[in-house]
C-alpha cells in the first residue's frame, strides 16, 4: 500500500516550523519521538490500572479482614501511605457492587480481566499488520481516543447504576481491542527513528513508560476512589484521550514525514554509516536541513529529501513471513509466560496487599493501591538494567533468561516474608518487580525492534509493527491467562497463586534455552556451530 501520498506532516510540527522558520534537527526529532511515545504508552498503562485498584471495592471481603490498627509510621511518602481513615472504613463496610460481590466475585473479576486481555491479544495481531500498512500517527491517535472512551464508559456504569455483568464485560472487550493499537505502534515509531546502536539501553530507559503509567494510573485511580469507583475509570480514560490529541498534533511517526531519509532502508544514509562516525552523521544531517527545510510538507507526496520513491516501494510483511524470522517464535513463547507473571502482579497486587496482613495490620484500599506502585519502581530499574546488560554483552536471550530465573526466588521470598513489616514488604516487592519486569521490558522493546529490522528483510519490507504484534500478542495471551487463573486460585489461598507464578517464570526461562546456548557458543568462538535456524540477536553479525 502506498502510504506516502496520504500522509502529512503533523499539524503541531507544521505550525512550530512556520513559527521558527526552519526545521528541527534529526537529533531533536529523536528526543521528541521518545518523549511523545513515552507519554502515549504511559497513558495506555495508566488506563489499565483502575480495575486492579477497585477490585477490593467491587468485591470486599470483610469477613477475613476486619479493620484494625493504624500505621503509625507510614513509609516512605508520608500521607501517601495513610492509616485507616473514615473513607477506607466506609469502603470496608460496603457491600460491594453487584454482580461482583457474591461468592464468585473474584472469579467474575478474573473473567473481566481475561476478557480485556484476550481481546487485546487477538487485536494485537491485526493491529500490528495495520500499523505497518497505515499511517501510524492516525492509527495511534484513534486507538488512544477509542480506548479512553470505553474505559470511561466502564466507569459510567457506577453513575448509571448498572449491575449487568455483560455491560462491564463488553466495555472491557472493546477497550482491549483499542488498546491493541498501542504497543506495535510506539515500538514501530521508535524503531523508525533509532538504529541498532545502544538500542537495549535506550529502549530500556524508554520502556519505563510502562511502570510510570502503572504508577500514575494507580495514584489517579486511588486518589479519586473516595468520590465513587466510577471516577477511577473516568479520570484515566480522559487522560488517555488527551494523550491521543497530543499524538495527533506532534508525533512524526516516520523520518520521511519531516524531510529525512528512512534509517532502516538500504538506501537511507543513516544505516550505511559506521557506528564510530554516528556523530559525524548527525552533523551532516543537520547541514542538510537547509535543503530539506519545509520538505516535511512535501514528503507525503514523495518530494522530501530521502523519502520519495525509496519509501513508496516499502511493503508490509504478512504474519506468516514475520513468524519465519529467526528468533520470533522462541521470544514470543517466552513472553507468554513472562507477561503471565507480570500482569498477574499488575491486576492483582493491590487486591493481594489489601487482603494480607503486613506488620500484623490490614491496610486500606487506597494505601494498597499506592503501595503497589513500588513494584513498578523496581520494574523501571529492571528494564534499564536488562537493556544495559544485553547491550554490553550482546546477549539478549541470556539476559532475559537469567532475569526470569532470578525472579523465582524473589517472588517466593516476597510471599514468605513480605508480611513482616511494611518496609520489608516494599524492599522485597521492588526486588521482585526488578526481576519480573526486566525481561518483559527487554523482549517487548529491544528484541522486538531487533527482529523487526532483521537482515533477512533486506530493508525493502516494513515489519516492525508486525513482529512486535506477534511477540506481544502472544505474550498478551499469557497476560490474559495469569489474572484469570488468579481469580480462581486465590480462593484456594495465595500460596497457590505464587506457585503458579513460579511455574510461569521457570517456563519463560526454559523456552530461551536454545538461544542462550547459541549465544554462549558464540562467545566461546563456536560461531560455525550455531544452527542456521536460530541465529543470535547480535548487532555485529
Amino acid at each position: 500500500m502506498a502510504m506516502g501520498s496520504k500522509r502529512k506532516t503533523p499539524p503541531g510540527i507544521a505550525l512550530l516550523r512556520r513559527v521558527r522558520g526552519r526545521n528541527w534537527s534529526p537529533k531533536t526529532f529523536r528526543y521528541a519521538i521518545l518523549l511523545i511515545t513515552f507519554i502515549a504508552y504511559a497513558c495506555y498503562h495508566a488506563s489499565r490500572k483502575p480495575s486492579s485498584i477497585v477490585k477490593s471495592v467491587l468485591h470486599p471481603d470483610s469477613s477475613t479482614k476486619p479493620p484494625q490498627g493504624v500505621n503509625k509510621y507510614p513509609w516512605p511518602l508520608g500521607n501517601v501511605f495513610v492509616k485507616e481513615d473514615a473513607d477506607a472504613l466506609l469502603l470496608r463496610k460496603s457491600k460491594g457492587w453487584e454482580p461482583f460481590n457474591g461468592k464468585d466475585g473474584t472469579s467474575r473479576l478474573g473473567e473481566i480481566d481475561v476478557a480485556f486481555l484476550a481481546c487485546y491479544s487477538l487485536g494485537m495481531y491485526v493491529a500490528g499488520h495495520l500499523g505497518d500498512s497505515l499511517d501510524l500517527r492516525l492509527f495511534l491517535t484513534w486507538g488512544m481516543i477509542g480506548s479512553g472512551f470505553f474505559v470511561g464508559l466502564f466507569g459510567m456504569g457506577y453513575f448509571w447504576n448498572i449491575h449487568a455483568f455483560w455491560f462491564f464485560l463488553v466495555m472491557q472487550m472493546a477497550a482491549g481491542l483499542f488498546q491493541a493499537t498501542g504497543w506495535p505502534s510506539v515500538v514501530a515509531v521508535v524503531g523508525n527513528w533509532y538504529g541498532t546502536r545502544k538500542r537495549g539501553l535506550i529502549m530500556g530507559i524508554w520502556n519505563a513508560h510502562t511502570s510510570v503509567g502503572n504508577i500514575c494510573g494507580s495514584l489517579i485511580a486511588a486518589g479519586v476512589l473516595e468520590y465513587g469507583w466510577g471516577w477511577s475509570f473516568i479520570a484515566p480514560g480522559f487522560v488517555m484521550s488527551l494523550g491521543g490529541v497530543l499524538v495527533y498534533l506532534f508525533l512524526a511517526a516516520y523520518p520521511e514525514d519531516v524531510g529525512f531519509p528512512d534509517i532502516n532502508s538500504n538506501s537511507g544514509k543513516f544505516i550505511k554509516r559506521n557506528r564510530h562516525v554516528e556523530e559525524e552523521e548527525e552533523e551532516e544531517e543537520e547541514e542538510e536541513e537547509a535543503d530539506v527545510e519545509g520538505a516535511g510538507e512535501g514528503s507525503g507526496s514523495g518530494s522530501g529529501s530521502g523519502s520519495g520513491s525509496g519509501y513508496e516501494h516499502k511493503r508490509s510483511v504478512g504474519l506468516l513471513q514475520a513468524c519465519m524470522i529467526p528468533g520470533v517464535i522462541p521470544f514470543a513463547l517466552c513472553l507468554f509466560f513472562s507477561k503471565l507473571v507480570a500482569y498477574t502482579f499488575l491486576y492483582w497486587l493491590p487486591f493481594y496487599l489489601s487482603q494480607t496482613t503486613i506488620g500484623g495490620e490490614y491496610m486500606s484500599v487506597k494505601t494498597a493501591g499506592n503501595l503497589s506502585t513500588l513494584f513498578d519502581v523496581g520494574g523501571i530499574v529492571g528494564g534499564i538494567l536488562a537493556g544495559y546488560i544485553s547491550d554490553k554483552f550482546k546477549a539478549r536471550a541470556t539476559t532475559a533468561a537469567t532475569f526470569m530465573y532470578a525472579a523465582i526466588p524473589a517472588m517466593l521470598v516476597y510471599h514468605s516474608y513480605g508480611g513482616v513489616s511494611q518496609t520489608v514488604n516494599v524492599l522485597l516487592m521492588m526486588v521482585a518487580g526488578l526481576f519480573v519486569n526486566g525481561p518483559y521490558a527487554l523482549i517487548t522493546t529491544a528484541v522486538s525492534a531487533d527482529l523487526g529490522t532483521h537482515k533477512s528483510l533486506q530493508g525493502d519490507s516494513r515489519a516492525l509493527a508486525t513482529v512486535t504484534a506477534i511477540i506481544d500478542g502472544t505474550g498478551s495471551a499469557g497476560a490474559a491467562l495469569g489474572p484469570l487463573l488468579t481469580g480462581f486460585l486465590s480462593t484456594l489461598g495465595w500460596q497457590a497463586v505464587f506457585y503458579m507464578l513460579v511455574a510461569g517464570a521457570l517456563c519463560a526461562g526454559l523456552l530461551l534455552t536454545r538461544l542462550v546456548i547459541a549465544e554462549i557458543r558464540e562467545k566461546l568462538g563456536y560461531v560455525d556451530e550455531v544452527p542456521a535456524s536460530e541465529p543470535l540477536l547480535n548487532e555485529r553479525r
